[in-house]
């Protein structure tokens, strides 16, 4: 039982982690600058490559430090500023007189971005031209991840997965097999100290959600909902207050805002759907920090357990599906501890939001994100009472493991062909003057 937790809490430091920008724009910025580092000199002809997951995600998405928005404008300020040794938050160092450099490279020099032909959801290849000097650089499967790197013909590095490596990688996968009743056990009994880095994510995104709050950012959902609980059109709840604070910090990190968030499992809006619910829920009824931090844990991994079969990016809204019912398990563990409880908040999740689509990072997510907020409690509310989906309930299956399966098949492969819609729906506006 010990590996397992030890096995969670490395899931968890390998997950949660702070990122500045939507994460598909940045994980271009940071292969763009270690293309451009590798590279070492001007560029003089580019070739960029994305996954067409990530082409959807980055093409409409405030970018932190301009106005501009897109994919374009983040390859540039990669180009221009980006060092590959923050990560994701490789945005953050960019200057004021940096950012006004990477917008007149974007107007000046051909930026040469096109969806790759891969089912990978994510992948990113950046290949760089200079009078004297060649480079290429890959990000596959996670956002972070540099599988590929090459200078004049010489590989750097080679990390790109075999077929046969790749059944072996998903048989030592804990969350194939893993039961949500052991999950929960063991995050129960994994010691305060490994899991305390949790609480820094509080610190990050209620930061992010007090900006969006503090004036109309974005479309302004979360200052529309707090406007409206002070002209008591809506009421000071639980409910209301996960809506105001997760879609204030989605609106203010949609519009380009320069503050990181903590992400959760790759995705920025993932960590403010899986942890300001819980948020709020310390608001009304304070816990320790060590309760925190297990609950966040516990919304983390769930999250993980979700997108493991759903897939890192999919035509379904990650925040909806899985962020939600993460920060649903971890709400329940709070009210009551019960397994059965926690298992019935899943299972009404799964019920509830499991058909809404993602069409990519944009102003719009808030909407989403106030959807999922409200949805994850009021699943762990009506829980609380014993209120459940019964068993064999459309997708909800005999068990809540059973449950999450299915959402997977229905997202990763029954929703492929509405991904590929959604994609050339956006292409088609995108490319109309």
């Amino acid at each position: 039982m010990r590996d397992i937790r030890n096995n969670l809490v490395e899931i968890l430091k390998a997950e949660v982690k702070p990122a500045l920008g939507c994460t598909e724009p940045v994980a271009l910025a940071l292969a763009c600058a270690k293309a451009k580092e590798l590279l070492g000199e001007d560029i003089v002809k580019n070739k960029i490559l994305v996954s067409p997951n990530v082409y959807k995600n980055g093409m409409c998405v405030g970018i932190p430090g301009t106005e501009r928005l897109g994919l374009k404008i983040a390859a540039a300020m990669g180009f221009v500023g980006g060092h590959s040794e923050n990560g994701l938050r490789v945005l953050e160092t960019l200057d004021e007189a940096q950012v006004k450099e990477s917008e007149r490279y974007m107007d000046n020099s051909p930026l040469d971005i096109s969806p790759a032909n891969t089912k990978e959801k994510v992948y990113i290849e950046v290949v760089l031209e200079g009078i004297n000097h060649k480079s290429k650089a890959v990000i596959r499967t996670k956002h972070d991840n540099f599988v590929y790197l090459e200078k004049d013909g010489e590989v750097l590095l080679d990390e790109e997965p075999q077929d046969q490596n790749n059944e072996a990688i998903k048989e030592e996968n804990i969350m194939d097999n893993v039961t949500i009743k052991e999950l929960v056990e063991n995050v129960e009994k994994i010691d305060f100290k490994d899991i305390e880095f949790l609480l820094e994510g509080i610190k990050m995104n209620e930061e992010m959600a007090n900006y969006g709050l503090s004036q109309k950012t974005g479309i302004g959902v979360g200052y529309g909902i707090k406007k409206s609980m002070e002209d008591g059109l809506l009421g000071d709840d639980l409910m209301n207050q996960a809506m105001m604070i997760t879609a204030a910090a989605s609106d203010a990190r949609m519009a380009g805002v320069k503050l990181p968030v903590m992400s959760s499992n790759g995705s920025g809006n993932h960590g403010l759907t899986a942890i300001l619910p819980i948020v709020a829920y310390n608001r009304k009824f304070p816990q320790t920090d060590e309760k925190l931090a297990k609950a966040l844990a516990i919304s983390h991994l769930v999250t993980a357990y979700i997108k493991n079969f759903t897939g890192r990016l999919s035509a379904v809204c990650g925040c909806g599906v899985a962020a939600s019912t993460g920060a649903t398990a971890g709400l329940s563990w709070l009210m009551s501890g019960d397994i059965r409880q926690i298992e019935g908040s899943i299972e009404n999740m799964v019920a509830n939001l499991s058909g809404m689509i993602c069409d990519g990072a944009k102003a719009g997510c808030a909407l989403k994100l106030a959807s999922a907020a409200s949805a994850a409690v009021q699943s762990a509310i009506i829980a609380k009472q014993e209120c459940y989906v019964p068993p064999m309930n459309g997708i909800v299956g005999s068990k809540v493991e059973q449950s999450i399966q299915n959402l997977g098949k229905i997202s990763d492969k029954g929703m492929s062909v509405t991904d590929e819609v959604i994609i050339n729906v956006m292409d088609g506006m995108n490319k109309v003057d």
